[in-house]
């Protein structure tokens, strides 16, 4: 009796070393490693919507050239309304990439919306300036290809020593901060500006 319980005890171990030999021959699958966030060429219908919002964002650009608070407010209603009809479930695209796109589109919305309820030109550039940097970032989001797009600076768009940016569909300098009508300036500063970068998707 004693030799058949050794035995059995023996089996037991033996499986054991077997099972612990085939697990580390042939480990489980590890999870993937995170990999990069995917976009794929927009449509023809997105680049056509996107293609309006960027057309009413140039309108504020130019209106705030000209000093126009009228236009200008007049554009903002139009880049709010295109911000949020924007068709952004048709990017061919990963989630969080929509879910980012989304939330960048509706602080546009926003920041159009309150644009009109600022109390003068500088006020209503400072928003331009704020509603510039998320059109910015939504670009490059959704990696629109419909046009070139340049990114300028303005080094002295607020008492002349606070740096603002705006983004235009030309390389020539045209600046809303400082514009033709400018109290001190005139109009020999509408000029001034860089160039910090330039966005062309349809060649990546």
């Amino acid at each position: 009796m004693k030799k058949f319980v050794l035995l059995i005890i023996i089996l037991l171990v033996a499986g054991l070393l077997v099972y612990k030999l085939m697990s580390d021959n042939n480990p489980e699958p590890r999870p993937p490693k995170d990999q990069a966030l995917r976009i794929g060429k927009n449509t023809s219908v997105f680049n056509a919507a996107f293609a309006g919002l960027m057309s009413k964002y140039f309108s504020m650009k130019d209106a705030l050239v000209n000093w126009d608070t009228t236009a200008a407010d007049q554009a903002a209603y139009g880049v709010m309304a295109d911000a949020d009809s924007l068709p952004l479930k048709q990017l061919k695209a990963d989630t969080s990439i929509i879910l980012t796109a989304e939330s960048l589109a509706a602080s546009i919305s926003g920041e159009a919306k309150g644009f009109s309820g600022e109390t003068g030109i500088e006020a209503r550039r400072r928003s331009f300036d704020m509603l510039t940097d998320e059109l910015y970032n939504l670009i490059r989001t959704v990696r629109y290809d419909g046009e070139t797009i340049y990114h300028m600076r303005c080094p002295m768009a607020f008492k002349d020593s606070e740096q603002a940016f705006w983004l235009s569909n030309t390389s020539a300098i045209s600046n809303p901060y400082l514009g033709n009508k400018h109290p001190e300036y005139k109009n020999k500063m509408v000029g001034c500006g860089e160039i910090v970068d330039s966005l062309d998707f349809a060649k990546k």
